[in-house]
């Protein structure tokens, strides 16, 4: 009689823990993060897109959680160009969206999200891209020293296009 109760037991446990255990969310997850010799070439070629064009700017590279792997400056691209970089790198990443989009969207007149535009570190126009891999977010990118977001932006779709063989997975 006990072997019985033993096996229906173990078959109740088994077929209840596997079921439970399916249904529960996982305790950790994985993310691909890009590595700092390719944000190093993304920093390089949107700066050097930039210089072609005789623009002094600074490029910043952040993981996807915005902190910066590299950071580039030419000779004179001005003292704020690198808070600026960082800000558009770190927003990119937080919105997931390009800094262009994100600033049309929050500068509308009567806009429910323009309070965004105070946070610290935010940075409301262009030049910050997400970079991506397999529709994953693996960091972003900020450029800022060109006359005007929309050239800033040119550069960081350069940086982006540099670096897009060696994303792919």
């Amino acid at each position: 009689m006990r072997k019985p109760m033993i096996v229906a037991l173990s078959l109740l446990a088994a077929v209840y823990g596997t079921s439970a255990h399916a249904e529960s969310p996982a305790a950790t997850w994985t993310q691909k993060i890009i590595t700092p010799e390719i944000a190093l070439k993304a920093a390089q070629t949107a700066k050097a897109e930039c210089q072609t064009r005789g623009w002094q700017v600074a490029v910043a590279v952040t993981d996807p959680s915005g902190l910066p792997l590299v950071v580039l400056r030419d000779r004179y691209a001005g003292w704020h160009t690198l808070a600026a970089a960082e800000g558009k790198a770190r927003t990119a990443a937080s919105w997931r969206e390009s800094t262009s989009t994100v600033a049309a969207r929050v500068n509308k007149p009567g806009s429910a999200e323009q309070a965004i535009k105070n946070l610290p570190g935010v940075a409301m126009v262009g030049g910050g891209m997400p970079i991506e891999a397999a529709g994953q977010l693996v960091g972003a990118i900020g450029v800022s020293g060109a006359p005007g977001g929309d050239n800033d932006d040119i550069c960081a779709k350069a940086g982006l296009a540099g670096v897009e063989d060696d994303l792919a997975f």
